[in-house]
């Protein structure tokens, strides 16, 4: 039996949809996915196929649920690798829901990589996050940089994720890639497929087009104190449709055998730091539109200034993301209007 089938769990979140499109587009492997749609819609999948031409499974499974989890290997015989995404993600809501986040994020991973070893699943990627440095004094960060103090529990799943994963490679005959990724913003060159959570959503770039769109009153800018050029945190953005393709390029290292050692951390970024304020500035110069837009004090969670160094990312995978942040903004904007016009339709 061949293995040529790539899980992608989280599938119908916001980077797992884009990353499901990378894959049918640029490769020849079938895909899957598995959610629980806890906070995202079974829609993403319809809107890949209107993309791709091709309909994607999805099983509404909750991953911390073993038993469940084991069904679904055994249905898959021929799967290859995993491309994991599945975590409850908002900073603020971690705060407020620390044991959720840890028994999700963590149950879930355990069952994916002790199943994946089971089934014979040689190829693993984990969805990692630049909140792992926390507050750093050496920036650029770079994949050696001493982690931080994790500023939320959200981020401390994210360093202990990648514990987890590193101690488990030692003892295991699979290979594991930790992306750390940054600040994921945009939607596809369609305009049919964006961020589009089932909750409110905590990230900014969302938040801005929904203000633009009239959807909320105003915006608020969380901290005008942080040692930057005007006060406003520091983010490195990074185009989503970037993301996914590093995802593909990484799984591609791993199959090839071209990975050095059977545990590798790699940051996904531009290099470069904006301002929350200059991405509202950029937004508004891209787009036209007027944002609406109050400062507030410091949020909860939040790091002061972070972006990447991303010298070996570009090294061991000789990819680079080339979207900039004007590409950024249109494109949100553009499947903000999506979304308003099938609002009118329906």
């Amino acid at each position: 039996m061949k293995r040529n089938k790539i899980l992608v769990t989280g599938g119908c979140g916001y980077i797992g949809s884009h990353t499901i499109i990378e894959i049918l587009a640029n490769t020849g492997y079938q895909v899957i996915s598995c959610d629980n749609l806890v906070n995202s819609s079974a829609d993403a999948l319809d809107r890949v196929e209107r993309i791709t031409g091709r309909r994607v499974k999805n099983y509404e499974t909750d991953l911390c649920d073993r038993a469940a989890t084991a069904a679904l290997f055994a249905e898959n015989p021929d799967l290859l690798g995993v491309i994991h995404f599945a975590a409850l993600k908002s900073v603020p809501e971690s705060v407020a829901q620390p044991l959720r986040y840890y028994r999700n994020n963590l149950d879930s991973l355990f069952n994916m990589l002790e199943l994946g070893e089971q089934f014979g699943v040689k190829h693993f990627i984990f969805s990692s996050s630049c909140s792992v440095y926390g507050n750093v004094a050496e920036l650029p960060v770079r994949e050696t940089t001493p982690l931080g103090q994790a500023e939320s529990p959200y981020a401390a799943t994210k360093q202990m994720g990648e514990q987890i994963i590193e101690d488990f490679a030692r003892q295991s005959q699979g290979q594991y890639i930790s992306l750390r990724y940054f600040n994921p913003v945009g939607a596809h060159q369609s305009g049919l497929l964006g961020e589009n959570p089932r909750n409110l959503p905590t990230s900014l770039v969302p938040i801005i087009t929904q203000a633009a769109a009239g959807l909320r009153p105003s915006l608020t800018v969380h901290g005008t104190d942080y040692p930057s050029r005007d006060g406003s945190c520091i983010r490195d953005f990074i185009h989503v449709s970037d993301i996914a393709e590093a995802h593909v390029v990484a799984f591609n290292h791993l199959v090839a055998g071209k990975n050095t050692r059977n545990y590798d951390v790699l940051n996904l970024g531009t290099g470069t730091g904006v301002t929350v304020l200059e991405a509202i500035h950029a937004f508004e110069r891209v787009t036209g539109e007027k944002l609406h837009y109050q400062l507030g004090p410091r949020r909860p969670g939040d790091v002061a200034i972070i972006y990447s160094d991303t010298t070996k990312t570009e090294q061991v995978l000789g990819w680079k993301p080339h979207r900039n942040i004007d590409a950024m903004m249109a494109s949100a904007w553009q499947w903000q209007l999506t979304l308003q016009q099938e609002a009118l339709v329906q």
